[in-house]
């Protein structure tokens, strides 16, 4: 039997491992209980995106997209092949993205240069206004799953999840 590390406290990946536990025996009960409940924050997350975007009639890689935009800072623009790299796309992919992003009113592309050869693309003040209403919106929810920690904790497990990342990053790409 393996121990219980619930602080008292259970949920239903104490269930699940303990389940598992059962058939096999080799299994980290620790281990397990980690990568599940991690897995279910990212199910969490993910949901609560999706429900976010859907109402713009955005994908979650047009949205990730906007938000990479807007990372940029002032004036939330660049050209296509630089966020084709930024966004992990072949510029043929960016492209047609772009289109539709276009098409949705989120962005423009303008032609500069003296030959007009250049293309630059930057958020509009209509997809600027949507991915700051939308980040706004997800940074409320995502406190939320966050609501039953400390600041301490969440600092904590932080700097814990850093050194997983770090693990991971040392174990190769697995990366959008």
């Amino acid at each position: 039997m393996h121990r219980s590390y619930t602080c008292g406290v259970r949920d239903t990946v104490d269930d699940h491992v303990e389940a598992w536990a059962a058939e096999l025996p080799w299994l980290d009960p620790v281990k397990e209980a980690i990568l599940t409940r991690m897995a279910m924050v990212v199910r969490h997350i993910t949901h609560t995106r999706s429900g976010l975007i859907l109402d713009e009639d955005l994908t979650l890689r047009e949205y990730k997209t906007l938000v990479k935009l807007r990372q940029l800072g002032s004036p939330w623009e660049t050209n296509p092949s630089a966020l084709a790299e930024l966004v992990g796309l072949t510029r043929g992919a960016m492209s047609q993205r772009l289109a539709r992003l276009e098409g949705l009113g989120f962005v423009a592309r303008r032609q500069e240069g003296a030959d007009g050869r250049r293309v630059t693309v930057g958020l509009t003040d209509r997809g600027l206004e949507t991915v700051e209403r939308l980040m706004v919106e997800e940074e409320r929810s995502e406190l939320s799953a966050l609501s039953g920690l400390s600041p301490d904790e969440r600092q904590a497990l932080a700097d814990l999840l850093r050194k997983v990342t770090r693990s991971v990053d040392d174990h190769g790409p697995a990366n959008e």
